[in-house]
């Protein structure tokens, strides 16, 4: 049985982000899948979409919907990408939607959380809710792909990113640029 994810989508740029990673789960695990109203907004804007008939779709507004529960079983989520909007209301416990509230539920059963953040420069008070959230349990990821493996395109940057979210989850894939030391 494949694995079961839930994505959330808040509104940050970096679209592209959650779209390859829904590519990279897609026939490796069940995902549920959760955008918030302004991530719709500035998917429209960078040209991505998320139409996806295998995906599981949650409305935002629905607190009723299994992912709210402790008791609807899965191997972990992550908010990609995290807007520091979104970063505040986890890290300080605050759920008036269904992403914000899977995202509590998630680090009260203590499965992985992964926020990947797309913001800078960093406020002290994002500084401050990374640390709060951190010590809460989520893994802070910033969506700052490496160089060394010499990407040809943007896809190859997001995919750096990606394979970490994913190396995290303990899904196998095959994204290549691993670091193997210098030739």
């Amino acid at each position: 049985m494949n694995p079961r994810i839930v994505v959330g989508v808040s509104g940050a740029s970096g679209m592209l982000y959650a779209r390859r990673l829904l590519d990279h789960l897609a026939g490796k695990a069940e995902v549920h899948i959760i955008l918030t109203p302004v991530a719709r907004e500035i998917a429209r804007h960078e040209q991505v979409t998320f139409d996806d008939s295998d995906l599981i779709v949650h409305s935002p507004d629905n607190l009723a919907s299994p992912v709210a529960s402790g008791s609807f079983l899965h191997q972990g989520m992550v908010i990609a990408p995290c807007s520091m909007k979104t970063l505040s209301a986890v890290a300080h416990g605050f759920t008036p939607n269904l992403l914000t509230r899977a995202a509590d539920v998630t680090l009260k059963e203590r499965r992985p959380c992964i926020l990947l953040l797309r913001e800078n420069p960093l406020s002290r008070i994002h500084i401050e809710n990374m640390l709060r959230a951190h010590d809460a349990g989520a893994l802070i990821m910033t969506a700052s792909p490496p160089f060394y493996h010499r990407p040809d395109d943007i896809t190859g940057l997001v995919d750096a990113v990606v394979a970490r979210i994913l190396d995290h989850l303990n899904i196998t894939h095959s994204i290549g640029g691993r670091w193997s030391g210098f030739p």
